[in-house]
């Protein structure tokens, strides 16, 4: 069993979407099977099998979420806080050769959401990041190439 690295706000907002596919998502897709059922022949019951397809989803996000959260272990705690980047850490970094100042914060893999700023602990900029502290100027070796950032803050 491998553990899943996750912040408080991961955690409670995974919690919350199982909880949704539980108690809501699950009836939803219930009453729209059994009104498919109602409409007749099920051999060419279009309806009826989004219905299925999307039940076989919703359980397997459940099944997902549930594995998830029962191996989370929450980071970020106050008392957790170091002065060197580990999950849950905010770290700002410019690349070098740029004036641009960027902000992440280090996150499991479960919540990364780049767009948003969240990396995976596990992508090429997390993992080469980890454990370095404000002042270091750190190599990420990336897919599309290798480029050097300065950490200017971690917190």
């Amino acid at each position: 069993m491998s553990v899943s690295f996750l912040t408080q706000e991961g955690y409670d907002e995974l919690l919350n979407e199982l909880n949704y596919l539980r108690n809501e998502k699950r009836t939803e897709v219930a009453d729209r099977l059994h009104e498919a059922m109602e409409g007749g022949e099920l051999i060419e019951n279009a309806e009826y099998e989004a219905a299925k397809n999307e039940q076989a989803f919703v359980e397997g996000r459940i099944n997902e979420l549930e594995y998830l959260l029962a191996t989370a272990r929450i980071v970020g705690d106050k008392a957790e806080k170091a002065d060197s980047v580990q999950v849950g850490s905010k770290v700002m970094i410019k690349e070098v050769g740029s004036d641009l100042e960027e902000l992440y914060t280090i996150v499991g893999a479960a919540e990364a959401k780049p767009d948003l700023g969240k990396v995976s602990n596990e992508s090429p900029l997390g993992k080469a990041l980890i454990n370095h502290k404000a002042g270091d100027r750190v190599t990420i070796h990336a897919p599309a190439g290798s480029f050097t950032v300065d950490v200017i803050k971690v917190e």
